[in-house]
């Protein structure tokens, strides 16, 4: 028999987040973004779900010769554009739109060979300071795009660093509004966190991630009260209990102690499937759907959690780590980071099923 642990990806899911990101974009146009292989659920899956987004933005080439292959022929926005020189032709072969965001990308697009049209995004740093072109830079940039002869049509875009948070976007959105205010272009602005609080950055074309897979991107607001159902579900079973009584350790370092008698249920779940390795005791985990917590130090394939007071558990019974009945912003939470990471860190050995 194979190792229990699996993950079921809810096409229905996925189908359902889009259509809530759609209804916020109103009539601005929707790039679905599947980077990092459709933050762990799969950009061929994820691409056939997305069927009503307008386009795909992805990564790398790899994952747009992927979908193109697979038959996708929308438009697919390239958000770290090209890296060399050798990936021009492919922008040609593959009808990719780059996002250009210095000028040596500009410099490698006018050396190029012009074999056909290309539309091209041009990424403004408002002050997020990873990419884009400064202040002094955005127009020379813009003019050098604009009249390049394989460029048919420019679009401005930016990223907002704390959409999600106190700050908001209203110092970004301003900066970018007054520099570009003279320029005759389509923007794209918004994240998902934008996209949902911010409905003056919506734009020609808004760019939502992680809320098409029914996570939330607020700490403060949960995913079901955003209307988003999650799309991914990793599950395991108990393969093994221990009874320990007060005093006994549990796990790699004996980082938990018992302080009295308790029954632990051992997961088929670790950090090698991927399963956060900092999750400390406390991470809440659903044993035949009732709520528990990991105690211990996660290991590599297995991980530990309090069965004492559970009615039934015992070998075999079926262990939810996130998703459907335990959301993945929980999780994450309690293990100090984001579901974003939980998504994209599935390992690529545990099984992935299709559910409606």
């Amino acid at each position: 028999m194979p190792r229990p642990i699996r993950a079921t990806i809810s096409t229905g899911a996925l189908e359902h987040n889009l259509l809530v990101a759609k209804a916020h974009a109103k009539d601005a146009k929707v790039w679905a973004v599947i980077k990092a292989n459709a933050y762990g659920h799969g950009v061929e899956r994820a691409a056939r779900a997305f069927d009503a987004a307008d386009g795909f933005a992805v990564l790398d080439f790899q994952e747009a010769a992927r979908l193109r292959l697979a038959g996708v022929a929308k438009p697919i926005l390239m958000l770290e554009g090209i890296f060399k020189a050798a990936d021009i032709p492919l922008l040609h072969k593959y009808n990719l739109t780059p996002v250009i965001h210095n000028l040596e990308q500009v410099e490698l697009l006018k050396a190029a060979p012009h074999p056909g049209d290309l539309d091209v995004y041009l990424k403004v740093n408002s002050g997020m300071n990873r990419l884009g072109f400064a202040t002094e830079g955005v127009r020379p940039a813009y003019n050098a795009v604009r009249m390049h002869p394989d460029v048919k049509n420019v679009t401005l875009m930016t990223h907002f660093a704390d959409a999600d948070g106190a700050v908001g976007v209203k110092q970004q959105l301003a900066w970018f509004q007054e520099l570009t205010k003279d320029y005759a272009a389509p923007r794209s602005l918004a994240n998902s966190a934008a996209l949902i609080r911010f409905p003056e950055t919506r734009c020609d074309w808004v760019r939502p991630g992680i809320m098409l897979y029914g996570c939330s991107p607020f700490a403060d607001r949960s995913a079901a009260s955003l209307d988003l159902r999650p799309a991914m579900t990793l599950t395991s079973e108990l393969i093994a209990t221990q009874h320990l009584r007060a005093g006994e350790r549990v796990g790699y370092g004996f980082s938990y102690e018992a302080v009295g008698e308790i029954t632990i249920g051992v997961v088929a779940c670790g950090y090698a499937d991927g399963y956060p390795r900092h999750a400390p005791t406390g991470t809440p985990v659903l044993v035949n759907g009732q709520r528990t917590r990991l105690v211990g130090r996660v290991s590599m394939d297995m991980i530990c959690v309090d069965i004492s007071d559970l009615e039934e558990a015992y070998i075999g019974t079926p262990v939810t780590l996130w998703g459907e009945g335990l959301p993945a912003d929980e999780v994450a939470a309690a293990a100090g980071t984001v579901s974003y990471e939980l998504l994209c860190a599935l390992a690529p050995r545990v099984p992935v099923a299709d559910v409606p």
